[in-house]
């Protein structure tokens, strides 16, 4: 084969990987890879069919040693003729037989998806050099156990006990209001600001013994009659030991230490996990951040990744909870981004890091969120790229403005992108959407700059 088959040759390979990249991106399996090897699926199976002659006749192909007389049977074949591979005999061979996969790291990822989609991202190189070793300041998420920051996780976990435990006891009694059902208890409960979801309503429900039920007339004669005990009387009463302590929040003392770093990227995934978070979208989700992520972090030396869950109230998860968690509250976007802005503001500040925020939800918020909490935290939130991706399989929804509302805020920044996946054939033009170069790249811009 000469000079020009080979290269003919490594076009077609080339292509078919792209091809392959972007079937996987929108339809493979993605839970066989991690963030340091990706695996993509290669098609291996061809379907047979019949091939003519240069003059389309068609016809009976003619095999070797002349043709058969009619009527004349084909001979079986003899044992091992076929495979040269297979044990004597016939039996079934023991060899592993090869199977239809490449194998990327990050950086291979990130080649491949330029060439695939046309992008160009260029990488800004943020360098820092802490010159000397000195005091216990700096905190990481490994360390011995001698330098667990214990007030810090003190303090964390008292803020989800606060944030998301509830009365049990005032619920039940309130489902004992005359005339009163499940989805009017919870409707209750969350004018009240009781996180309670509906699943628990239902499953207490039938537990309420029938003698009880109509005790009270309406739940302001419920509220004036019963105590309602609070997460910090509960706490006073029985101790820490209430307070839920979270491997997610430990964090590590450590000392400054003379470090060179290049090319330092964070990228912030904030999800919706509110209970109109269905499947179908939780998967559109998993399916446009993770390629994002394996992208960024092929592109940049050095990548960190915060992953932020919310529902009317917003918590820092791990990798595996924030595409497999679903809660059963509503919804208030600008909790995530006010996590988002504290963790960015504590552990990765700008003059250090690039940053990426990327939010995915169905749109759906509650009331003036977005134009009175969500938009203002963008704007204070410094970030090479802000993106939301809106997820509503089979078209928008009336009450899901969150994304317009977000557009329309933004114009045409170059900075601030919205896109929306309602399949698995939108996720690569959302991703195309998010990464492109723009004219006004915000990571050159100096500290502050992006805030108006």
């Amino acid at each position: 084969m000469g000079l020009r088959e080979d290269l003919e040759r490594f076009r077609e390979i080339g292509e078919e990987r792209r091809q392959d990249l972007e079937e996987f991106i929108r339809y493979g399996d993605l839970s066989g890879s991690d963030s340091d090897r990706i695996e993509i699926p290669i098609k291996v199976v061809d379907l047979p069919e019949f091939t003519y002659d240069r003059l389309d006749r068609g016809g009976v192909g003619q095999g070797q040693g002349g043709t058969p007389d009619v009527g004349q049977p084909i001979g079986d074949p003899e044992p091992g003729e076929a495979d040269d591979d297979g044990d004597e005999e016939g039996e079934p061979g023991e060899e592993a037989g090869e199977h239809g996969h490449y194998e990327m790291d990050p950086e291979e990822f990130a080649e491949e998806l330029d060439e695939a989609l046309g992008l160009d991202l260029e990488p800004k190189g943020k360098e820092v050099i802490e010159e000397i070793e000195g005091d216990f300041t700096d905190v990481a998420r490994t360390g011995p156990n001698s330098t667990l920051d214990f007030e810090r996780l003190f303090k964390q976990g008292l803020k989800r006990k606060l944030a998301t435990d509830f009365d049990e006891s005032f619920v039940r009694e309130a489902m004992k209001v005359d005339g009163e059902t499940p989805a009017s208890v919870y409707r209750w409960c969350r004018d009240e600001r009781i996180l309670v979801s509906l699943s628990w309503i239902d499953a207490e429900w039938e537990s309420i013994p029938d003698d009880e039920r109509g005790r009270w007339d309406s739940f302001s004669e419920m509220e004036a009659e019963v105590d309602r005990d609070t997460a910090a009387q509960r706490i006073r009463r029985e101790g820490i030991e209430q307070i839920p302590f979270r491997p997610d929040d430990e964090r590590y003392r450590h000392p400054e230490i003379e470090e060179e770093k290049r090319k330092n990227v964070v990228v912030v995934n904030i999800r919706d996990v509110s209970g109109s978070m269905r499947e179908t979208k939780r998967e559109l989700v998993e399916r446009t951040f993770t390629p994002l992520d394996w992208y960024l972090q092929g592109k940049y030396d050095n990548a960190a990744f915060v992953y932020i869950a919310h529902d009317a109230e917003a918590w820092e998860v791990d990798r595996t909870e924030f595409f497999g968690i679903r809660s059963g509250g509503g919804t208030r976007i600008s909790s995530g981004y006010e996590l988002a802005r504290e963790i960015l503001d504590e552990e990765y500040p700008w003059s250090e890091w690039n940053r990426y925020v990327f939010a995915a939800g169905d749109s759906e918020n509650s009331s003036n969120d977005t134009t009175e909490n969500v938009i203002p935290l963008m704007k204070e939130i410094d970030a090479n790229r802000h993106a939301y991706v809106e997820t509503q399989p089979g078209g928008t929804a009336i009450n899901a403005t969150h994304a317009e509302e977000v557009e329309r805020a933004f114009g045409d920044r170059d900075d601030v992108v919205v896109t929306s996946v309602g399949a698995p054939d939108d996720v690569t033009d959302a991703i195309y959407e998010i990464l492109r170069s723009r004219s006004s790249d915000r990571a050159t811009a100096a500290p502050g700059a992006g805030r108006s």
